[in-house]
């Protein structure tokens, strides 16, 4: 058998391994030791009530303030990663803000940007601090 032939066995036989361990019900884990679940949020995404980036207005006026909302929050070194990617979802000028953040000052921050935008009349800010 030559190297190609081996290296493909190799790769099939890891993956199947890989495969039958997360058919078993072993939980993906984290970096940090901690199972990686987020079932309950997915659950409430599924609710009719809550919003996700699907949900988002094409009017232009909506594309526009989600738009100038993304680029203030990016704007601001002093955001975590996590801050500057919530997700921003605009219909009829409210502006909804979910995702997690670091602390209450980056909930707040962003809220406030969101605010200064022309044209949003309300923000909804379900931001979750992440260690909560």
């Amino acid at each position: 058998m030559n190297r190609n032939a081996a290296a493909l066995v190799f790769g099939v036989m890891a993956a199947l391994i890989g495969a039958s361990a997360h058919a078993e019900g072993v939980p993906a884990v984290r970096v940090d030791g901690v199972p990686a679940d987020n079932s309950a949020r997915n659950v409430r995404d599924r609710a009719d009530a809550a919003l996700t980036p699907g949900d988002q207005s094409s009017a232009p006026a909506d594309v526009a303030i989600t738009t100038e909302v993304r680029k203030a929050i990016v704007a601001d070194p002093d955001l975590s990663v996590n801050a500057q990617n919530v997700k921003i979802i605009t219909v009829g000028g409210v502006v909804t803000l979910r995702g997690p953040v670091k602390n209450a000052a980056e909930k707040a921050s962003v809220a406030a940007k969101a605010q200064k935008i022309a044209g949003v009349t309300k923000v909804d800010n379900q931001i979750e601090i992440a260690s909560e």
